[in-house]
Formats: structure tokens, C-alpha cells, sequence
């Protein structure tokens, strides 16, 4: 891919040396799902995360990183940050929160950097596929290498 195509997610890995892969994929405004990104990308959507932002009663912002397909737990969520209650932020919230729209939000170089938590399912697989930061874009990367790189954990997130 060219280098100016490059999103701020691929430069920020290029500067940690973390292996990874541009994968475009064809937007859909009706339908920004992971559903919709796996069928595009021809992948598992439990191979395709979907980044959620949300805030914790007590402890604050935090982004949680689960399977496509998963609906997130509030309660787990909010028992890995460390909080009794948490909740979705509202929409508007997102991009002058995170730097992200909806569709396009990574857990790679957000503005300011926040707990993250992945779902355990991501050491399933040698690669995951997370947002590249903008709409049609995502990037395949060794989950282990990516959650080292924000500094994130694994978290039982979703219930089964």
C-alpha cells in the first residue's frame, strides 16, 4: 500500500516494528457491523474485533476488544476495569474521545491512552483483524504483539 495511505495505526506500528497487514474491505453506511467487515474480508467473525468504548462508574474510560459476533458483557466489563457498573458511551462521545468515528474505531493510537481489555479468544488465532482507525481499513496483526503494544489484558467479556 502506498505510504500515503498509511493510517496514523499503521505508523504508530511501523515505529514499534510490529508486523502487520493493510486489508481494505468495501464500507457499507447502512451496515457498519464486524458481521458486515468479516463477509467483506472473507474471515471468521471471531477472527474480526470490534472495539467498544465505554465508562466505569468509578474508574473511568476503558475499551474493551471482543469477537464480532459478541455481544459485551456490561458486568464483565465492568469487573475487569475493576468497577461495579459500566456503560456504553454515548455515540457523539466517541470521536472527540478516542480520535475514532464509529466503524473506524482501533485500540491503536487513540487520543489518550485507556485501560484495555481484549476477550480472551484472541489467542485463538495467530492473527486478529482490528479497525485501522478509519472506515474500510483494517489491519491483521498477532494479537499477542498487539495487546503487548497497548499495553492491554485479557478479559472474560462477553457471556456465553
Amino acid at each position: 500500500m502506498a505510504k500515503e495511505k498509511k493510517t496514523n495505526v499503521a505508523r504508530l506500528l511501523d515505529a514499534a516494528g510490529i508486523p502487520y497487514s493493510l486489508v481494505p474491505y468495501t464500507v457499507d453506511e447502512n451496515d457498519l457491523s464486524a458481521v458486515h467487515v468479516a463477509a467483506e474480508l472473507g474471515e471468521d467473525i471471531k477472527q474480526v474485533f470490534k472495539t467498544i468504548v465505554l465508562k466505569g462508574e468509578r474508574t473511568g474510560y476503558f475499551v474493551c476488544v471482543v469477537p464480532g459476533d459478541a455481544e459485551i458483557d456490561l458486568k464483565l466489563a465492568a469487573k475487569a476495569a475493576g468497577d461495579k457498573k459500566a456503560e456504553l458511551i454515548p455515540m457523539k462521545d466517541l470521536l472527540p474521545l478516542t480520535g475514532y468515528i464509529r466503524g473506524g474505531c482501533s485500540p491503536i493510537g487513540m487520543k489518550k491512552p485507556f485501560p484495555t481489555f481484549f476477550h480472551s479468544s484472541a489467542f485463538e488465532f495467530d492473527i486478529i483483524y482490528v479497525s485501522a482507525g478509519v472506515r474500510g481499513l483494517q489491519i491483521a496483526v498477532n494479537p499477542e504483539s498487539l495487546i503487548n503494544y497497548v499495553g492491554g489484558s485479557l478479559a472474560d467479556l462477553i457471556s456465553v
